[in-house]
């Protein structure tokens, strides 16, 4: 059960990474304003563009964790197997199994 509830939170798709990127970006946002508030002047300034930062590290790291997959080939017609029994009889045949001609029988 525990498992079904952890796929939820899994990252499966490029769009879900940039959904997650964009609510990091949101939260980067709303944290550096508040350091604007907190810290007037080049302190805060300096703080809210360290929070900038966050979102483009951690969108790249998504964004390369969810890789495209190489692209699938068509798939390849493979001729069915003959039987054994057929190619073993053509390929063991003996001249004893050819038909014989009469000119052999009087030999």
């Amino acid at each position: 059960m525990l498992k079904k509830i952890g796929r939820l939170f899994t990252i499966k798709t490029r769009f879900e990474a940039l959904l997650v990127t964009y609510a990091i970006a949101v939260g980067a946002i709303s944290r550096g304003q508040a350091y604007l508030t907190e810290y007037p002047g080049i302190g805060g300034w300096l703080l809210f563009a360290c929070c900038l930062g966050l979102p483009f590290l951690a969108g790249a790291k998504l964004l390369d964790s969810v890789r495209k997959s190489e692209p699938r080939k068509a798939p390849v017609f493979i001729e069915p197997r003959r039987r054994r029994t057929a190619v073993r009889h053509r390929r063991n045949r003996r001249v004893s199994d050819t038909p014989r001609t009469e000119s052999r029988r009087r030999a």
